[in-house]
């Protein structure tokens, strides 16, 4: 609505006189205008065609309504707090504490519903999207992007970030050994006195975006290496063995509490979009820039 006096009692005058009962309030400023969420109680058979003119016959420009429970009502810095301790304590899940908090999907069916309007966040170099029908407020992006910043510090500071990102392709192991690095085919293995203790296999293309060739990579190194950077020299290996095989981007998918994935990510320097769907989390990787493996 037009930030001016008075637009917030209109609305409750009329919201009254309808026996609508307003339970909260969120107020995003802008320059010109201001964007207000509520929550509200209405009378029973009430539907979205009701707020619509309930909210325009206010002299409020309507946006968008959905139904919601009392957990609408909590008290919003609370809700920060508690989902930036999430995210601090699972990485993976910022997409989907990120959707939380702003009513938003993480992962949205195509093609489905009124047009979306997108958020799009960058932890390290990690790209994050979250859509959802009504546009976010300039509030709402500085919130999500100081979230962002938050986790990417924590990330960078943290122990296990340090270890793999500090770690160069020839580290020695126990016992002052060096992996080697062997590519068969389609594969990339880590050797180790003969036994192989990493393996990622670059597969066959999928569909992708505007056309894109996308290679799924299947990626894993044995619980007694994890930890000491073969999967991070072993992820950058494979997008430059798929780079050479044609594709335009890897696709990597795992489960959505794989802690390791992230930090895996960050420490290969390579730029990645992240997506949550149910307990499924995948990484798509641009690899055209890649150099490509030496023969």
């Amino acid at each position: 609505m037009p930030d001016r006096p008075g637009g917030l009692a209109r609305l409750a005058q009329r919201c009254g006189e309808a026996g609508v009962n307003i339970l909260g309030l969120q107020i995003f400023p802008g320059a010109d205008a201001v964007t207000d969420e509520l929550v509200m109680r209405t009378p029973e058979g009430w539907d979205v065609h009701d707020l619509a003119l309930l909210g325009e016959g206010s002299g409020w420009t309507y946006v968008s309504a959905t139904p919601c429970s009392a957990a609408a009502l909590s008290d919003q810095p609370t809700r920060y707090v508690q989902a930036a301790r999430t995210i601090l304590a699972r990485p993976t899940s910022f997409p989907e504490v990120v959707a939380g908090l702003f009513d938003a999907e993480s992962d949205p069916a195509p093609g489905e519903g009124p047009p979306q309007d997108s958020l799009e966040l960058t932890v390290g170099d990690v790209h994050v999207q979250v859509r959802r029908a009504a546009p976010f407020t300039e509030t709402e992006r500085a919130r999500g992007a100081a979230m962002a910043d938050l986790v990417s510090d924590v990330l960078q500071r943290s122990r296990e970030s340090a270890a793999i990102g500090t770690t160069s392709p020839g580290r020695r192991l126990g016992g002052g050994a060096t992996p080697e690095y062997a590519v068969d085919g389609t594969s990339v293995s880590a050797v180790l006195e003969g036994a192989v203790v990493g393996l990622a296999t670059v597969h066959d293309p999928v569909p992708g975006d505007d056309g894109a060739v996308v290679r799924p990579v299947a990626l894993r190194v044995d619980p007694g290496f994890q930890r000491r950077g073969i999967g991070t020299r072993l992820l950058v290996d494979a997008s430059r063995l798929a780079h050479m095989l044609g594709a335009d981007e890897i696709l990597l998918t795992t489960r959505s509490d794989n802690q390791a994935v992230l930090p895996m990510v960050l420490a290969a320097g390579m730029r990645g979009r992240i997506r949550m769907a149910a307990d499924v989390l995948t990484v798509r990787v641009p690899v055209r820039d890649l150099r490509p493996l030496p023969g």
